[in-house]
């Protein structure tokens, strides 16, 4: 075999490699993706099957009984708090509390990244031991404390401390490094820009990517809480979503499987809606990121 025979023998053999190492790489993330669906395929098919038939037998096959549970849902739920009025619950207290959470903390991951202070590994340090406190050792005294300062059954222990979020100061703060450059806000600085100007028009701007991905996990962090809602809200009025489908455990809704189906799928349904609204900005981010390298 002549040398050119061997290199376009081995070229080929290089080549079938890749294409198997690609392939194989294709299935594991298709199976992986299936894998992730699988729980809320179950969940939307057995929305539309009535009770009878989620006992009898597992499939997935949708069926016709969903706008059938859904009625049923909304009447069970007109004899004491209409399902609307727990929706707009979750969404005041999910959305104010993502909004604080996310502006503030990239104000402070930029405080933390653009300013020099004596302070500032002091700071940093602070921020980062806090993240290393689990929520259930504070909770007896914040739930004290709220009580209090007259704040127990009301949303805003729900709201506020959202401004306060370690976790998202830094994820934010390591963005910045990469990804705000300093002679952009030195030169805004010279042409006499305020530092909030600055802040709201030049590096907030610059940190769509990073904004919209800890605004989806901020928002999906306290549209999912049950646990803080639990000890704080005591009226029914005042439930959030998570309450009212801990609710449908009950021995009202127990016994009709396709009931509590329907409420699971509205449940995360503005999920979906933040998700897909927001992902764009990611997407478009990462896409200008190519650009630039």
């Amino acid at each position: 075999m002549s040398k050119q025979e061997k290199s376009v023998s081995m070229t080929e053999s290089m080549s079938f490699g890749v294409t198997m190492h690609k392939v194989l790489r294709h299935i594991i993330c298709i199976f992986l993706c299936c894998l992730s669906l699988f729980p809320f395929i179950v969940m939307i098919v057995n929305a539309t099957r009535s009770s009878v038939a989620i006992q009898n037998k597992f499939t997935l096959i949708p069926s016709t009984y969903f706008f059938s549970n859904f009625t049923k849902l909304l009447a069970q739920c007109a004899k004491t708090v209409p399902i609307w009025r727990y929706m707009l619950n979750s969404a005041i207290i999910a959305g104010l509390a993502t909004a604080l959470s996310v502006y503030f903390s990239t104000l402070t991951a930029y405080g933390v990244t653009v300013y020099n202070f004596k302070l500032k590994k002091i700071a940093w340090a602070f921020i980062m031991a806090i993240l290393m406190i689990p929520t259930q050792v504070s909770i007896v005294g914040f739930f004290k404390f709220m009580y209090q300062l007259g704040f127990g059954n009301s949303y805003v222990p729900l709201i506020v401390p959202a401004i306060a979020a370690p976790s998202v100061v830094f994820f934010m703060k390591q963005y910045m490094e990469s990804a705000l450059p300093l002679e952009i806000i030195d030169a805004a600085r010279i042409d006499g820009s305020g530092e909030f100007k600055t802040f709201n028009h030049i590096a907030l701007p610059l940190m769509k990517p990073a904004v919209a991905t800890q605004a989806i996990f901020a928002f999906i962090l306290s549209w999912n809480n049950l646990f803080t809602p639990s000890m704080l809200l005591t009226s029914q009025r005042k439930y959030t979503l998570p309450m009212f489908i801990q609710q449908m455990r009950g021995e009202r809704f127990r016994t009709d499987y396709g009931i509590i189906y329907v409420g699971l799928v509205i449940t995360i349904l503005p999920i979906f809606i933040v998700y897909f609204t927001l992902s764009r900005y990611i997407i478009a981010g990462v896409a200008l990121g190519g650009v630039k390298e």
